[in-house]
């Protein structure tokens, strides 16, 4: 399931207001069960979800409970009651703590930095991403390509944790083991896509490197067939050497050195 872009998720909340404010006033008095089952019932689950947090934004949290329920005048079974106004109990405390222990991964946080966002991540959440990376088949180069970090960060971290868990007498996660980390420099469709963009023209060797953050020589052998020669797209043709001066002054019809020693 792909994530839903900042953009996206505003027009959402956006589209679901009118609901919200429509929802509001059904609860308050405008209507009963029926007109809210009706408001509800042609909702998509991802309009549901969008709509209760359209909803929850419209309480402030801090607000005591006197004040947020007060507009009540009568319980759950129609008898009238007398609001408590003087009830300073903000909504926030009602509000159960999270339980959170140290091994929690929080997915949105994974999927993200696999995404490239710069945002930092729990141990735990790293070997997540490592095991992510691992099944999509992206290297620790492009973790660091998507992140815009310094080639090597990834990888940097990676060592540091297999070091501690030696140091603490303990057998490190299989994502960590060295054999894990040798994933190929590319990708067989970043290969394609580098090779077409090649062949399409306009770009040197050293724009290629700059645009994917790999060295030149590295991008040099993808596009001469040196190296993923096999994995697609149109490889480079090998280049003629270049004659040397004496042999294109011959061909050109010009005396050579040997030609003017014979003669003298």
């Amino acid at each position: 399931m792909s994530i839903p872009t900042a953009v996206q998720r505003g027009d959402l909340a956006e589209s679901m207001l009118p609901v919200a404010a429509h929802m509001a006033a059904l609860v308050h008095g405008d209507g009963g069960p029926e007109d809210v089952q009706e408001t509800l019932q042609p909702l998509t689950e991802e309009q549901r979800n969008a709509l209760i947090v359209v909803l929850a934004g419209l309480v402030d949290p801090d607000q005591p409970m006197g004040k947020l329920l007060g507009w009540l005048d009568r319980n759950e079974h129609g008898a009238l009651t007398v609001p408590n106004w003087g009830d300073r109990t903000p909504l926030r405390d009602l509000a159960p703590e999270p339980e959170v222990g140290d091994d929690y991964i929080d997915p949105i946080a994974v999927d993200q930095y696999i995404l490239g966002a710069r945002i930092e991540v729990t141990d735990n959440e790293f070997l997540a991403v490592l095991g992510r990376a691992a099944a999509l088949g992206l290297s620790m180069g492009e973790l660091d390509r998507r992140r815009g970090v310094s080639r090597g960060m990834n990888g940097d971290r990676v060592n540091r944790m297999r070091k501690a868990y030696q140091r603490a007498g303990l057998a490190a996660p299989a994502v960590l083991a060295p054999q894990a980390q040798k994933q190929p420099e590319f990708t067989n469709a970043e290969v394609i896509e580098i090779r077409e963009k090649y062949a399409a023209g306009g770009i040197t060797d050293l724009e290629l490197s700059m645009q994917y953050g790999r060295t030149r020589k590295s991008i040099s052998c993808l596009l001469s067939g040196t190296s993923y020669r096999d994995a697609g797209g149109p490889i480079r043709p090998a280049r003629i050497p270049r004659p040397k001066e004496e042999s294109r002054a011959g061909s050109n019809g010009h005396t050579g050195p040997a030609d003017v020693a014979q003669a003298s």
